[in-house]
């Protein structure tokens, strides 16, 4: 196996949204278990709930980088879709941008279904699987893709401000039950363009998961959309289930944390690669959710994710914390009739609330490209912090500046009064002189 370098960003304004950058890939070839490799669904439970539920009938929308729709193991899971870019292809089948395989790998390991190979023919797992490649954690659900290109390398793309809302939109009135959006930045503002396709989508029921980005790649606190009320944040663990110190980010609008390192997906042209990042921890959020939708067709968005944080197994600090939010993510939890699913109110927040509460009173908009966007290899520089220095009421200096001033002010005062009395003297004796 190679390790393929991470190609780098091109030149672009700072304020410019993106998709979040995630590790350099490693290609895997097909005869190398790609399946084995995929510890969480064991690990997780994952394959255990199939019997229970496989996301059949639920529609999962990946805004991203475009998929590839004839990948092996995808074919038959992903609709026509379309571009929001104005330089892809109209069903959103091309990768687009600096990661063009970016969305290919989101895509399946929400509803990746492999496919039969005469060298791994047994395989014991959901009915529909086949034994070889890659399976997503809900292999039965229906992806619809929407690309975007993001990093302005492509002439003619429109803006990222203007390319996501209208992503989000479509998305919604094209049956997506769920949007999984591995995008982010490092700023927690966006721009106000986006407010109402987010209201949108919190007004008529859709569930959006997003990532919370990758320390390994300069994003060190969660940005928007992740910080957008309403929204389900997710962090990232290493196999040992504890927070990834490279491959996931820290902030208060964490909800729950998935796995995020040495993550397989499926890239174009039938291939396969290691990758890490939350950008891959959101789509298997993404998975739990659309196994959670089918089970409880009635559920609303709110109480999917009321049980799907309710069900999270504790981590870090009691209760929910910036590094794992409520905690770990427990699939045979999250499904079991038993576990928590009262909530009239989505308890991540409202969007429309926020709208009401913070922008009443704004009379400008929000300036536009103020939110950087990132994908999987797009770095954003971390500011050095100012060089600490000691204030010079505590430096020892002051007092004797005060006193020297005191002093100074004292010698010119008495200065200035023996020169006017002087000056007066030598008037009044020139007044005394007799008229000759």
């Amino acid at each position: 196996m190679s390790v393929s370098p991470a190609p780098q960003p091109p030149t672009a304004p700072s304020q410019q949204p993106g998709v979040l950058p995630s590790i350099p890939t490693i290609d895997v070839p097909e005869g190398d278990a790609v399946r084995a490799r995929e510890y969480w669904l064991k690990d997780y439970g994952f394959s255990s709930v199939w019997k229970e539920a496989t996301g059949r009938g639920v529609t999962v929308a990946v805004i991203d980088t475009g998929v590839d729709q004839s990948h092996q193991d995808l074919k038959n899971n992903v609709l026509p879709g379309t571009d929001v870019s104005g330089v892809g292809s109209a069903r959103g089948w091309k990768g687009l941008g600096v990661e063009p395989e970016h969305g290919t790998m989101v895509a399946s390991l929400i509803a990746g279904h492999g496919h039969r190979d005469p060298k791994t023919p047994t395989f014991s797992g959901v009915g529909g699987a086949r034994p070889a490649g890659m399976i997503g954690v809900a292999p039965e659900a229906k992806i619809l893709p929407i690309s975007l290109e993001i990093g302005g390398i492509s002439e003619g793309a429109k803006n990222i401000d203007e390319q996501l809302p209208e992503a989000v939109r479509y998305a919604v009135d094209h049956g997506a039950d769920i949007i999984n959006l591995s995008v982010g930045s490092d700023s927690t503002n966006w721009p106000e363009q986006w407010d109402s396709a987010f209201a949108y989508a919190e007004e008529k029921g859709v569930i959006i998961v997003a990532s919370a980005g990758n320390r390994g790649s300069g994003i060190t606190q969660v940005g928007a959309p992740a910080t957008m009320p309403g929204v389900l944040t997710v962090g990232g663990v290493n196999q040992n289930k504890q927070d990834s110190w490279s491959s996931s980010s820290q902030g208060i609008s964490i909800a729950v944390a998935a796995p995020s390192e040495n993550l397989m997906g499926a890239t174009p042209d039938n291939k396969y690669a290691v990758w890490s990042g939350t950008s891959g921890a959101a789509p298997i959020v993404s998975g739990l959710a659309a196994l959670i939708k089918e089970k409880y067709p009635n559920f609303t968005a709110a109480q999917v994710i009321q049980r799907i944080i309710s069900s999270a197994d504790d981590a870090g600090e009691n209760g929910r914390d910036a590094l794992y939010g409520y905690g770990i993510i427990n699939p045979a939890k999250a499904l079991n009739p038993k576990t928590s699913d009262e909530a009239e109110e989505n308890p991540l927040g409202s969007m429309r609330q926020w709208i009401q509460v913070h922008r009443k009173n704004e009379s400008q908009p929000t300036p536009r490209s103020s939110v950087p966007t990132h994908h999987a290899d797009e770095h954003i520089p971390v500011a050095s912090p100012p060089t600490p220095r000691r204030p010079a009421e505590d430096s020892g200096i002051l007092p004797f500046i005060v006193v020297g001033g005191f002093f100074l002010w004292t010698f010119i005062i008495t200065r200035y009064s023996i020169r006017s009395l002087t000056q007066l003297v030598r008037t009044q004796k020139k007044r005394r002189r007799p008229q000759g």
